[in-house]
């Protein structure tokens, strides 16, 4: 299962000079004072549910890491800790060698930050040149080729800060999940889906992803034992489906089936050890099982946190791993294909999909804000905001991921889960997926997340940010 807890490495720095007297140039004083300082106040304002930090404390002199030994030190400490990332502070002027060692040996992502520098004395010096010492730090990481991310230079409280700081958390979440994924891939692909086919080396190959065969016959054997292995969970699936929709009159015959599904699916995950899931839905669940319809099983699904993309597609399996990550597991990725455009506003189009939405994202009042269950599939608008539109695709073995925002609007109702969105100049949006290499199936996620998205990519040479719309 994916894990939205990061680990991050602190480095406090300073040059390795010679000391001088207080008040003069590049003192080690204020970069100790500044270092003590930076420290306690990140880890006692962003260590939380989802954030811990590894410090270098008791390293160095005075808490400061200056040469190649410090360095040293500081890298066997954070590979023991196994921190997702790190987290280099020029405390004055830093040390690129020592910061370049261990970016380099960590291999993670690696966030560069100098304090505004604002100490200056009368005289016409001042202690630190934390920025100027960026410059030679993050040189000295493009000699190496290593990946990095950075803070503007703002004061550690600024709200500035902050902002850029969580957003560094939400980018260091993703690369760690995407690294070494393991999607179950349950069925092969609906017969005409051309558009949905994968290569599964390629994953592997420039991502290290792990795909788990998972066939409709161990699905069909884990249905037929599901009644006496899993019925307390069976029994709370019927609840969910029986309070939470209003039903249709075909609906009621396949609740239990339904509830039976989803247990059997949720214990794919535990026992493999999967991330996300790419399913045959439509073209193979109900010939197996009576008509069985698996859309809004997989809503369920997704509200516990267990995800599944529809119709086979892998693409959009990795995206959702990826989107989700960005909220820390707070979010919850919806399923929606471009479908139809608004027929009176020229940037609104329906994000739709047949029934898979989670119901907790349903909207809360207004147009097809009550929940539906019509021949097994969710009827419902989701929620109104604004959403990060995204799809991660291939041609001829390069990689690329769209991100795009959209706006909620009004629009017609419909049948299935969706929302209208309204996107800044749809045409070029609708060209961009016409010319390749994509198609209409997207991934939406509340909130934009279009700078983790570009910041990700950095760590992932493979996968390149398609910028050429929004």
């Amino acid at each position: 299962m994916l894990n939205y807890k990061v680990k991050i490495g602190l480095v406090a720095m300073r040059r390795n000079t010679t000391d001088r007297p207080r008040g003069t140039f590049l003192t080690w004083y204020s970069a100790e004072q500044r270092g003590k300082r930076f420290t306690e106040y990140i880890e006692k304002n962003f260590s939380g549910e989802n954030v811990e930090f590894v410090d270098n404390k008791g390293i160095g002199i005075a808490d400061l890491v200056f040469d190649n030994e410090s360095a040293a030190q500081v890298i066997e400490r954070f590979k023991a800790e196994k921190v997702d990332a790190v987290m280099i502070i020029n405390c004055n002027f830093g040390n690129e060698e020592a910061a370049a060692d261990i970016a380099r040996e960590m291999g993670v992502p690696t966030l560069l930050w100098a304090p505004l520098d604002d100490e200056y004395y009368v005289d016409g010096m001042r202690s630190t040149d934390s920025q100027c010492g960026l410059f030679g730090v993050s040189r000295q990481f493009q000699r190496y080729h290593i990946p990095f991310s950075h803070l503007p230079c703002c004061r550690v409280e600024s709200e500035e800060f902050k902002e850029g700081f969580e957003s560094f958390v939400r980018v260091a979440c993703m690369v760690k999940n995407f690294k070494g994924l393991r999607i179950g891939q349950i069925g092969a692909r609906p017969l005409p889906f051309f558009s949905v086919i994968w290569n599964e080396g390629e994953l592997m190959e420039k991502f290290g992803v792990r795909i788990i065969a998972l066939n409709f016959a161990m699905i069909e054997q884990r249905m037929a034992t599901a009644d006496e292995l899993y019925a307390d969970e069976i029994k709370e699936y019927e609840n969910y489906f029986l309070k939470g929709f209003t039903l249709d009159d075909l609906t009621p015959n396949y609740i239990h089936n339904m509830a039976k599904l989803a247990a059997v699916y949720k214990h794919l995950y535990e026992e493999f050890d999967l991330d996300v899931i790419s399913a045959e839905c439509w073209t193979a669940t109900p010939v197996m099982f009576d008509g069985l319809a698996p859309c809004a099983v997989y809503g369920l699904l997704n509200d516990m946190g267990y995800m599944v993309s529809c119709e086979s597609d892998m693409h959009c399996a990795l995206t959702m791993a990826l989107l989700k990550s960005a909220t820390l597991g707070k979010g919850k990725p919806l399923f929606g294909e471009f479908t139809v455009r608004h027929p009176e506003n020229k940037n609104a189009e329906l994000l739709w999909h047949c029934g898979p939405f989670p119901l907790s994202e349903k909207a809360e009042s207004g147009i097809d804000s009550n929940a539906r269950l019509v021949n097994q599939r969710e009827w419902f608008r989701a929620k109104d905001g604004t959403y990060t539109v995204a799809r991660l695709d291939q041609e001829s073995g390069n990689y690329m991921i769209l991100p795009l925002v959209c706006n909620t609007t009004e629009g017609p109702q419909t049948h299935g889960t969706y929302i209208w969105g309204e996107f800044n100049d749809l045409q070029a949006v609708e060209d961009r997926l016409l010319d390749g290499p994509y198609i209409h199936h997207f991934v939406e996620i509340e909130g934009d997340y279009r700078k983790e998205i570009n910041e990700f990519c950095k760590y992932f040479p493979n996968l390149k940010v398609d910028k050429s719309v929004n």
